[in-house]
């Protein structure tokens, strides 16, 4: 009897853990054929899984701000115990935040946004400085003898890609093409554009599909131009290794996922603690000294 009786209480305790469990949502605007968010999304994974609570992801297909927007107000409207949300276009979905703000749930912004963050309200920022990273790639490039380039960019409404171009060409000289986010059309308007801008010796990928499908225009053109890039692939990392990109610069995309789940978890459970700044997740350099190690530790090595 008395076995029943305890049997009976660790299933209650169980159903009543389940049924008050974290539930934590991430939004972010990373379409699906880009190999940057699925590592985002396990970092996000990660931490709940760490901390016991539930997690959903919801991306933007469409890369149209509405449309995030809309997932945002959505999701918000289910009251999870926080928010972690990308934010490539603060004017856009700058409204949405700050409703799910005032409904009481937490925000933290990551990867893009570290300017407008605070403004709409968001606990804290996850993300790298971008403005900072495009001035540390334009510097490096110079030093590697780029001096006119070209800055290949798969969102254009993206203010945190325009922060990279920008930077960049506080040091190298450079000129926007906007290539889309769809593979295909990637290599269609790079090899365009390297044909119409013969005098550059410097190309800049602001993201790893972008990287990828810029060097197979360049290889088809049998072009060499100084090639840098931002954020890891395996295509991205094999590029290093065989010479044909000089470096990327990582921004830790896992530990965009990751962090933000634990800190709102903390503020949940530890009185509104909270870090005393936001989290810088880069710049950092990876080249052919280190590509093989970073690709092996952000578990995107083949």
């Amino acid at each position: 009897m008395l076995k029943n009786v305890i049997s009976v209480l660790v299933a209650v305790m169980v159903l009543s853990s389940a049924a008050f469990a974290e539930r934590y949502v991430m939004v972010t605007h990373g379409e699906g054929k880009d190999p940057f968010w699925p590592v985002v999304q396990k970092g996000g994974e990660d931490a709940a899984r760490a901390i016991g609570a539930k997690f959903e992801y919801i991306y933007t297909p469409s890369a149209d701000m509405a449309d995030m927007a809309s997932s945002i107000q959505a999701a918000a409207a289910t009251q999870p115990d926080g928010m972690v949300i990308s934010l490539p276009d603060p004017d856009a979905l700058g409204p949405a935040i700050k409703t799910a703000v005032a409904a009481g749930v937490p925000v933290i912004t990551m990867n893009s946004g570290l300017e407008s963050s605070a403004s709409l309200r968001a606990l804290m920022h996850v993300g790298q400085p971008e403005k900072l990273a495009g001035q540390s790639a334009g510097k490096r490039a110079k030093s590697e003898g780029a001096s006119n380039g070209l800055c290949m960019i798969q969102e254009a409404y993206n203010t945190a890609l325009v922060d990279r171009c920008e930077g960049y060409g506080e040091n190298v000289p450079i000129k926007f093409i906007d290539t889309t986010s769809d593979p295909a059309t990637i290599v269609t308007r790079a090899t365009a554009a390297l044909q119409a801008n013969s005098g550059i010796d410097a190309v800049l990928s602001v993201g790893p599909h972008v990287c990828s499908g810029v060097a197979k225009a360049m290889d088809d053109l049998g072009m060499s131009a100084h090639h840098s890039c931002f954020d890891l692939s395996p295509e991205v990392m094999d590029l290093i290794n065989s010479g044909k990109v000089s470096f990327t610069i990582d921004q830790q995309q896992r530990l965009q996922g990751y962090m933000p789940i634990i800190v709102l978890h903390l503020y949940n459970n530890s009185a509104g603690l909270l870090p005393g700044a936001n989290i810088p997740s880069g710049p950092g350099f990876v080249d052919k000294s280190n590509a093989s190690q970073v690709a092996a530790l952000a578990g995107i090595d083949r």
